[in-house]
């Protein structure tokens, strides 16, 4: 038996109505947006900064077939295997054939959204291997049987009493709402796992063309024993997250961590470069990095090229109104918050009511001023909605409210008639407070959230041909 899923408009309903997830999703994105504010007052010019930044970006994907191709090359002298997978299916099946060539029973992973994006941890589980996420975010939405809900904060959705519910559930931890002890008891656990483990699958925050190696950043140290405990190491990469050399990455790494956490720099920054040599007593046996293509080659050649400059700072999310308030399982894909508005239609266009998350937005501009690369998204989000209507993908009575207004606009005599009627209609319904509390479908998509204000009982044109008048008599 199969369940119909959830649309969009109800998801967003539910999450309004979910007091766990308010109270979380206020207490992370406040932190974010401080921590964010007090990092950028520390930097002497960051506009030049994320000028640099958004250039190094601008850069990469106008070159990206030859960098691509230089990494790939760099990385295989240095030891390395490079898997060109064209979509997620592909990519899938080298790292499941390559576990079992391998007699892997074990996987561990560190946080990767192009994991994430592929199915991975379905996939490895449909075959027979056991699969645990290292990311303490990761290691929780896990445990709880979810999806990450932002890109950097995993389980930002959850409360730490519901997080305490869990490890009580799942590991036998007595209750307690103290952080350090949660921690604590995730740590004793996971380390055993590094060691049992014969592969260890890691996201990439960038690729280092010239160097062909990876830079890894996190803050909690399970990377690094993801990426050098096991004996074998697996890279998931978007072909796009590349740049050209260690000057150009150095930039990037200054942008991401103020933007995503507030911080300077991350705690942990991990550059690799192939398997170990000879000599070298930690690292892996093998490295693999699968270039994930999946629909980006047919984005760069499009009006939204622009979507892929995103280095995943997660900076938009907080900073959106909408996002603050419905968090990230509402948008139904991957990637949430304004950038998944344009990446989920673009990278995973089959997903239902994926053409409403455009809608998802009040165009206020917060995510373009807090994106650390300026990436135009409100532009976008634009366009997306100008496609999807193209596309015949709107509701019934759209055309009959535009074909409407249009007629009021250019019709003054409609206008001034409709300005009345609403004014008298309106103050009738508001009674003395002028609030109105409930209005017909689709109208009482406002106000099952918030009243509706009476007009006002005069027009500005007539309140302004009145004092035309009026100096004219003087």
């Amino acid at each position: 038996m199969t369940t119909q899923p959830v649309a969009f408009y109800d998801r967003v309903e539910d999450a309004l109505h979910d007091q766990s997830l308010q109270t979380a999703l206020g207490r992370a994105t406040t932190r974010f947006v401080s921590n964010r504010a007090n990092a950028l007052a520390q930097v002497d010019d960051f506009d030049d900064l994320r000028a640099r930044a958004r250039a190094i970006r601008a850069n990469a994907l106008s070159k990206l077939d030859v960098m691509l191709e230089t990494l790939a090359t760099n990385v295989e002298k240095r030891g390395g295997h490079v898997c060109w997978a064209e979509d997620g299916e592909q990519a899938r099946n080298y790292i499941i054939e390559l576990a079992r060539s391998r007699s892997v029973n074990m996987v561990v992973k560190s946080k990767s959204m192009a994991s994430e994006e592929i199915h991975l941890n379905h996939a490895l589980e449909q075959a027979g291997l056991e699969v645990v996420e290292t990311d303490l975010g990761e290691y929780i939405i896990q445990l709880a049987g979810e999806t990450p809900s932002h890109i950097i904060a995993p389980s930002i959705h959850k409360t730490r009493e519901q997080v305490s519910e869990l490890f009580h559930q799942h590991l036998g931890m007595p209750p307690t709402d103290d952080i350090p002890t949660m921690t604590a008891t995730a740590r004793q656990v996971l380390r055993q796992r590094f060691l049992q483990a014969d592969m260890g699958i890691s996201g990439v925050n960038f690729g280092v063309a010239n160097e062909g190696a990876i830079c890894i950043v996190e803050n909690e140290g399970n990377a690094r024993l993801t990426t050098t405990a096991p004996r074998i190491h697996v890279a998931v990469m978007g072909i796009e997250r590349v740049c050209e050399n260690l000057d150009d990455l150095g930039v990037l790494l200054q942008v991401l961590a103020r933007s995503a956490t507030g911080q300077r720099l991350s705690v942990y920054t991990s550059i690799l470069g192939g398997p170990r040599r000879e000599g070298e007593p930690d690292g892996p046996e093998e490295f693999h990095l699968v270039l994930l293509d999946n629909r980006r080659s047919e984005i760069i050649a499009g009006q939204y090229a622009e979507a892929l400059m995103c280095i995943r700072c997660g900076a938009c999310l907080n900073a959106c109104p909408v996002y603050q308030s419905i968090g990230g399982h509402a948008y139904g894909g991957v990637y949430s918050g304004p950038i998944g508005a344009i990446l989920t239609p673009l990278l995973q266009p089959e997903l239902p009511d994926v053409h409403k998350l455009p809608h998802a937005s009040s165009l206020c501009g917060a995510c373009q001023w807090a994106c650390p690369v300026n990436i135009a998204i409100p532009d976008m989000l634009l366009r997306l909605r100008a496609d999807a209507v193209k596309a015949g993908k709107y509701e019934w009575f759209e055309p009959l409210a535009m074909a409407g207004y249009r007629e009021a606009m250019s019709t003054p005599q409609f206008y001034g008639l409709g300005g009345k009627l609403a004014s008298f209609g309106t103050r009738l319904m508001g009674g003395k407070q002028g609030r109105i509390g409930w209005l017909p479908p689709p109208l009482d998509q406002w106000t099952k959230e918030r009243d509706f204000p009476s007009f006002a009982p005069r027009s500005f044109n007539s309140l302004w041909e009145e004092r035309q008048r009026a100096r004219g008599e003087e």
